[in-house]
């Protein structure tokens, strides 16, 4: 597997992790404080959007690692909910780690076979 499928992956779980901790402050003033529903509007659509992407690199990073069906719907859901992407990314990361270091290894004997 390429580092990149991991990469993007791993990028994508900060990133909508960060958003929907956003998003869960904003909503807080708007429904707490009645102030703020245009600032509202904006991060949940840029959440949402940022949610599909990381549901496909998650769905491709869980393709290529042949996660069972169970796993790989954890890993979708998690996008969702607040904290979790922060706790789950590592161990993912520490997971895939391994499938990338074979595919590293088997690159440089391709190339030297190659040679």
């Amino acid at each position: 597997m390429k580092r990149s499928v991991l990469t993007r992956y791993r990028v994508m779980a900060y990133v909508t992790a960060v958003m929907l901790l956003v998003l869960g402050t904003c909503m807080v003033f708007k429904y707490g404080f009645d102030t703020g529903e245009g600032l509202t509007l904006v991060v949940s659509q840029v959440h949402g959007l940022l949610y599909i992407v990381y549901l496909v690199f998650a769905f491709d990073l869980g393709q290529k690692a042949r996660w069972p069906f169970g796993k790989l719907l954890w890993v979708l859901v998690a996008g969702s909910i607040p904290f979790v992407s922060f706790w789950l990314e590592p161990r993912i990361t520490a997971e895939t780690r391994p499938l990338l270091e074979d595919d590293d290894e088997a690159a440089v004997a391709e190339g030297a076979v190659g040679a």
